[in-house]
């Protein structure tokens, strides 16, 4: 796999990544704050983080798994 290759996002898959980044991030956030009650703060930020992360997987198969854009079809899209 190329991972230097130019591919194509569209934008619905950046704001998918962007919000699995996100919710990771926030779980994670949650788990180290101290804004909750120790119980809540560790369901919630448990639950946000790994379901940011198991999102993650498919999103990185579907956007890698594709072929690198040729240069034709850069110089089409640009």
């Amino acid at each position: 796999m190329d991972i230097t290759a130019q591919r194509t996002v569209a934008l619905w898959e950046l704001g998918l990544i962007a919000v699995t980044r996100g919710a990771i991030g926030f779980g994670a956030g949650l788990l180290i704050a101290d804004r909750l009650k120790k119980e809540e703060r560790k369901t919630v930020g448990w639950s946000l983080f790994l379901t940011g992360l198991a999102s993650t997987i498919p999103i990185a198969l579907h956007v890698f798994g594709r072929k690198p854009a040729t240069t034709e079809e850069q110089k089409a899209n640009s």
